[in-house]
């Protein structure tokens, strides 16, 4: 899918404009949060996109490296280390694991590739409960200096730059050739296209993108917990964000995040715990009868004329 198709590049522009004038004109902390939760999960989806929608492999371990990321940025910047190279060593981390992983794990197919991503996740998912204290908190003279408007910039960094890198993925050579895996991986192989170093440099790519995410998640909380970094929640978070939106579509993620969330606000505060219930339904729901997602019905829209 290329970009004019969906959404011409002028009004792409005002909305990244209009985006980075939001703390410019409001300093509100609920609307700076929402929409520092938006962009976030928009990174989170599109991270996982790049490998399970681009490229067909199902992650059930991204929360690994979301965590690696939060993890290692947060406790080298509360060390003194510079913000900006915090969150490069923990994307730098966080791809480090993805080769780790990625190299092992890509060899199998299907559940047993998903099955083994997520035994990972939650090996390091205890390993952090079990090693680092349950909760950080922010020193004194960080907290004192703690401002929305940073974190809500930086969120909107990591989404731009996913979204780039899945545009990019969208119109490369590797591109085509991952998505020649991902429809048939012996026709790809015999077309020439090599499928393991593909879907490798994908893992790393995603990961490497997940990494940085969590990095912003880090700097942004005043109290973290470890295990919570890598709960499963932000593998199911993302996977499900990206269905709904539509799975393999670069606007997928960034319309599956505001439906996601907006839904998940309404219902989290009518309903309570009975929303996590809602949610795999409909989720079920679409996997099905709207395997498009928003992308597909907004296009079968398009061609109707409405």
């Amino acid at each position: 899918m290329t970009v004019p198709r969906l959404v011409p590049p002028a009004l792409i522009a005002c909305g990244v404009v209009v985006l980075g004038a939001v703390p410019l004109f409001t300093s509100s902390r609920s609307l700076l949060t929402w929409g520092f939760l938006i962009l976030l999960y928009i990174a989170l989806a599109q991270s996982w996109n790049l490998l399970g929608g681009f490229g067909g492999q199902v992650n059930l371990g991204h929360a690994a490296f979301f965590g690696l990321g939060a993890l290692v940025t947060r406790m080298l910047w509360l060390k003194g280390v510079p913000l900006v190279l915090a969150l490069l060593a923990g994307t730098a981390g966080a791809s480090l694991a993805g080769l780790i992983v990625g190299a092992p794990s890509l060899r199998l197919h299907g559940p047993y590739f998903a099955i083994g991503t997520l035994a990972v996740a939650e090996i390091l998912r205890i390993t952090a409960g079990n090693v680092f204290p349950e909760v950080s908190t922010l020193p004194a003279r960080a907290l004192a200096g703690y401002h929305l408007a940073p974190r809500y910039y930086l969120a909107l960094g990591a989404a731009l730059l996913t979204m780039l890198a899945a545009w990019r993925f969208g119109r490369s050579r590797f591109g085509y050739g991952l998505a020649a895996v991902r429809e048939d991986e012996a026709v790809a192989e015999a077309s020439g296209v090599h499928a393991f170093r593909h879907k490798l440099l994908a893992f790393v790519v995603s990961s490497a993108l997940a990494g940085l995410t969590g990095g912003v998640f880090g700097f942004y909380h005043v109290s973290f917990y470890p295990q919570f970094a890598f709960s499963p929640l932000w593998t199911f978070d993302a996977l499900l964000i990206t269905f709904l939106g539509g799975v393999g579509a670069l606007w997928g993620p960034p319309l599956g995040a505001a439906f996601f969330l907006m839904l998940r606000e309404a219902l989290a505060f009518r309903l309570l715990e009975v929303h996590v219930l809602i949610f795999g339904i409909l989720f079920i729901i679409i996997v099905l009868a709207f395997p498009g997602g928003l992308v597909e019905g907004w296009r079968t829209l398009a061609r109707r004329g409405y």
